[in-house]
C-alpha cells in the first residue's frame, strides 16, 4: 500500500528534554557571574518575555545574547557547546520522548528538531540522533569569525517555527505533501501543532498547559500507529 512521506517534528527544551537549555549554555560558555551581571538590567524583559512570550521574549533572549556572547570566537563557543548539551541530555533527556524520537527515525520518518534554542547545539543533536534536520535560533556571525550576539534572521519561536519547518519540507522536495508529526510543550510550540498532521502535547502540565487542546504524549509512549 502506497504511503505519504512522513515528517515528526519535535521541540528540544521541555520536550525532549526536561526545562529549558539556554540559561545553563550560556553559563557554561561564559560562566555564572557573567550571565548573572548580563541578565541583571534585563530581569523585567525577561520576565515578561517568559509570561508572555511574543516579541517580548524575542527581543529579550536577543539582548542577552548580545551581552554575553559578543565577540566571542565561533569555534570556541562550538567545540564548548558539543560538550555542553552533550551532558545536558544524558542528564536532562526525557526517555520516553526520546523513545518516541528513535521510533520515528526506525520507521524511516524524516525527524526533524524545531527549537528556539542557538542552531550551534541543534546541529550537534542533528549529528548525535542521526537524523535528517534540525532549525534552531542561528546567531550572526562577522567577518572575523566572532559571534555578534545577534540573531540571523528571527528566534524560532511561535510562527517561526512553523515558517521554517515548511521551508525545510519544500527544500526536501517530496513527491507529495507529507504527513507530519508534531510535538511541543509550550505556547512557542502552538502553531507548530496547529500546522501538523498528527500533533502531540509532550508537555507534563496536562489540562493546565499552553496546548491542553492538544492529544497527550503520555509517558507510556505508544507507537504512532496507534495513535493515527
Amino acid at each position: 500500500m502506497h504511503r505519504s512521506p512522513v515528517v515528526a517534528a519535535f521541540d528540544l527544551d521541555g520536550t525532549l528534554t526536561e526545562g529549558g537549555s539556554v540559561f545553563p549554555w550560556l553559563r557554561y560558555i561564559a560562566g555564572d557571574s557573567t550571565v548573572a551581571r548580563s541578565a541583571l538590567p534585563l530581569l523585567v524583559p525577561l520576565t515578561i518575555g517568559a509570561i508572555r512570550s511574543g516579541h517580548w521574549a524575542d527581543s529579550a533572549k536577543e539582548r542577552l545574547f548580545q551581552s554575553v556572547l559578543s565577540g566571542r570566537d565561533l569555534e570556541v563557543v562550538t567545540d564548548a557547546s558539543r560538550d555542553f548539551i552533550l551532558h545536558h541530555l544524558k542528564e536532562e533527556g526525557r526517555p520516553g520522548v526520546i523513545a518516541r524520537l528513535h521510533w520515528h527515525a526506525d520507521q524511516g520518518h524524516d525527524v526533524v528538531l524545531v527549537s528556539a534554542s542557538p542552531q550551534i547545539y541543534v546541529d550537534i543533536l542533528v549529528e548525535e540522533f542521526a537524523i535528517a534536520g534540525g532549525l534552531g535560533t542561528r546567531l550572526a556571525v562577522d567577518d572575523r569569525g566572532k559571534l555578534t550576539g545577534s540573531y540571523l534572521g528571527q528566534n524560532c519561536r511561535g510562527t517561526e517555527k512553523m515558517r521554517r519547518l515548511d521551508e525545510w519540507i519544500t527544500s526536501r522536495n517530496y513527491d507529495e505533501e507529507p504527513e507530519i508529526y508534531a510535538y511541543g510543550n509550550s505556547r512557542g510550540d502552538r502553531r507548530l501543532l496547529a500546522g501538523a498532521t498528527h500533533p502531540f502535547d509532550a508537555g507534563k502540565m496536562g489540562r493546565w498547559g499552553a496546548l491542553r487542546a492538544y492529544p497527550r504524549l503520555t509517558e507510556e509512549i505508544r507507537t504512532a500507529g496507534d495513535d493515527a
